[in-house]
């Protein structure tokens, strides 16, 4: 959990009063079908919900997964931020099967990005460079 995962943000709004939201982008350290990690200076207890929209940032149109149910689980310190585990729920039901696919996709997306980043750290290049 060293990186954030490439080109994947979550979109949430926090209550501030009674007639404003603040709109928070956090950076989503792991992925899975059950639910996420992220990191962001935000303020949440286990046990609270939050509504997340993934957006996978793409060259001619982003993936989304808009309007996720998550319950955080865990929360851990680092620096100024916090480190959220947050668990997906209602994604089982009939109604969230096309949010599901997305996170599917999502999910897929991510895999074969980290996987071409790998190859280009592993390559050649990187190799002249650890000799250096």
């Amino acid at each position: 959990m060293n990186e954030a995962l490439p080109d994947l943000v979550a979109h949430f709004h926090i209550k501030r009063g009674l007639f404003r939201r603040e709109r928070v982008q956090a950076a989503i350290f792991g992925l899975d079908h059950f639910g996420c990690v992220m990191k962001t200076d935000k303020i949440f207890n286990p046990g609270d919900t939050v509504i997340l929209d993934l957006v996978m940032e793409m060259p001619f149109d982003d993936i989304r997964a808009d309007g996720i149910t998550g319950l955080v689980t865990e929360r851990r310190k680092h620096c100024s931020n916090f480190f959220y585990s947050v668990d997906f729920i209602e994604l089982n039901d009939n109604r969230s099967s096309a949010l599901s696919e997305k996170l599917r996709r999502i999910r897929e997306v991510v895999i074969k990005k980290q996987t071409l980043k790998s190859r280009r750290s592993s390559g050649p290049a990187s190799s002249i460079r650890q000799l250096a």
